[in-house]
């Protein structure tokens, strides 16, 4: 089964968005991918749980909420309340981490913990037996279309690994730099979920074209 591609919206058109989506679901794609920035935590602003509300009467699509922000507890309850379905934050921002996925489970959403290229993976064992997603950055958060960092590849290997060894089988999603020359890499690690931006709404082939594409590249590696 090939990898799962989650497009990035940041790098989507929002001015045409809805159709950007419905144009990526015509291909089968069922998770979106919504980088939610602070301009503190990193160094972009981007958008809010009104955006996903909208969003959300407007698809079924699940929506992989991805906090890039500070006292991310603050905030689960307005994502959940506008139809956020995963909902990841960051280990960096956090000094409880197994509370704050305890509340979004308990708001019967799937829980993310995302680390930072230089975090090793030592920081989130301890909440690997309860998350339903980690994200691996593979470049530093707050702007789109930056480099691949190889760096990620042997943490994605150490999760696939530690994986194995325990009863909750996590997903393995990874976030940076994803195109037609790395996602390869990211599948061969052991990724379950790549997101996607430039290389889904950004590339001459257009969204339909860019996604086929995609999609090869990881068969070559996951199998039909």
């Amino acid at each position: 089964m090939s990898i799962e591609i989650s497009p990035s919206i940041l790098s989507a058109d929002f001015a045409n968005l809805i159709n950007d989506i419905e144009e990526c679901e015509k291909e089968n794609i069922n998770i979106f991918h919504i980088d939610v920035m602070d301009g503190h935590f990193v160094p972009n602003i981007s958008i809010g749980p009104v955006v996903v509300e909208s969003l959300r009467k407007k698809t079924k699509s699940v929506m992989d909420t991805h906090l890039m922000i500070t006292n991310p507890e603050d905030y689960i309850e307005s994502f959940a309340k506008a139809g956020s379905d995963w909902i990841t934050f960051h280990i960096e921002t956090v000094k409880n981490p197994l509370g704050l996925i305890k509340k979004i489970k308990d708001l019967n959403l799937k829980a993310g913990i995302s680390l930072n290229p230089a975090t090793p993976i030592e920081k989130i064992i301890p909440c690997l037996d309860e998350v339903f997603l980690v994200l691996v950055m593979s470049v530093n958060p707050g702007f789109g279309g930056q480099k691949f960092m190889s760096i990620s590849l042997p943490k994605i290997s150490k999760l696939k690994e530690y994986r194995s060894k325990i009863d909750n089988k996590f997903k393995i999603e990874v976030d940076g730099g994803i195109n037609f020359d790395t996602i390869t890499d990211a599948s061969k690690a052991g990724a379950d979920i790549v997101v996607a931006g430039s290389s889904v709404f950004r590339t001459e082939f257009g969204i339909k074209k860019s996604i086929e594409k995609l999609r090869e590249l990881s068969a070559t590696v996951h199998g039909s």
